[in-house]
């Protein structure tokens, strides 16, 4: 029924003069093609693709793209693409997916619920899956960062410099180099102990937020560097924490609307143990002081 009221386009397969026109402006394309990369190729090269694409510009262009962004650059940062690589490219063909599409998603989730899970053979796994398919490594790095935070958070605060200190060893190495760091990342964040607790806080203050607007800064934690600022109380009964014991100070830091407030609860699990351990051993010795 749905088909009755729809427009359908049958698709032929393009000529191969059309196929190397497409090819040639990907490779000239300065912000979406490949020009950045100083691509030479091989005489042939071109003709090869073509060949192997019967008529599917999609397979074209991953094609080329997959070899140029697996090609070390050589001499002046020139990547030479030869036959014998795109010979090497068609052998991982099968690999190849859409970087939009449904499987290119369903791999990421899949990465970032082994290492949720804490399954470092699914993680190294998944992590390879996508570099071989010719996934961008900046990529990979970039969603690693994010689970760091997201899922580790304080649990192990070291995830998080070891998962952009990958993404700096992606800019270094470049590929296939840096494929290691990504592995290793993912195996570590696999492994570390997990928290959703910052996830969790941000959410909460999201929430308020959109409730409450922007809020004013308390008076007691304004800056106040003129004598009219001073003059309007800005930071009056200001206390420094460490003129205090334990350097530790209880004192209104939200809004009034939202005094009290509780965003960030850590758990019992890594280093945040040990974090919830002292917020609740000060708060009980500051309540016992009152």
């Amino acid at each position: 029924p749905l088909l009755s009221r729809s427009t359908v386009y049958i698709l032929e397969p393009l000529s191969p003069e059309d196929l190397k026109n497409i090819l040639e402006k990907a490779l000239l394309d300065k912000e979406k093609g490949l020009e950045k990369y100083k691509v030479k190729l091989e005489p042939k090269v071109l003709d090869f693709i073509i060949e192997l694409a019967y008529g599917d510009a999609r397979i074209a262009l991953n094609i080329l793209e997959f070899a140029v962004i697996t090609t070390k650059p050589g001499a002046q940062g020139v990547r030479n693409i030869t036959l014998k690589i795109i010979e090497e490219v068609v052998q991982k063909r099968c690999l190849l997916y859409d970087k939009t599409g449904e499987e290119h998603y369903n791999i990421i989730s899949a990465l970032h619920k082994s290492m949720r899970d804490s399954d470092p053979d699914a993680a190294i796994y998944w992590v390879a899956r996508m570099l071989e398919a010719g996934e961008n490594p900046l990529y990979v790095a970039r969603r690693l960062v994010r689970f760091a935070s997201e899922d580790i958070g304080n649990a192990d605060p070291q995830a998080l410099q070891v998962a952009v200190a990958a993404m700096q060893a992606i800019h270094f190495l470049g590929m296939p180099e840096g494929n290691l760091a990504l592995a290793q990342t993912a195996t570590y964040l696999a492994c570390a102990p997990k928290s959703n607790a910052l996830y969790k806080g941000y959410q909460l203050t999201q929430e308020d937020i959109k409730r409450w607007g922007p809020l004013p800064v308390p008076l007691v934690i304004r800056n106040a560097p003129t004598t009219l600022m001073k003059n309007l109380d800005y930071g009056k009964g200001y206390k420094y924490a460490h003129n205090f014991k334990d350097g530790y100070i209880i004192q209104e830091h939200l809004p009034k609307e939202l005094k009290g407030r509780k965003y960030y609860f850590p758990t019992d699990r890594g280093f945040e143990k040990e974090i919830k351990q002292r917020l609740e051993k000060l708060k009980a010795k500051y309540k016992e002081s009152i």
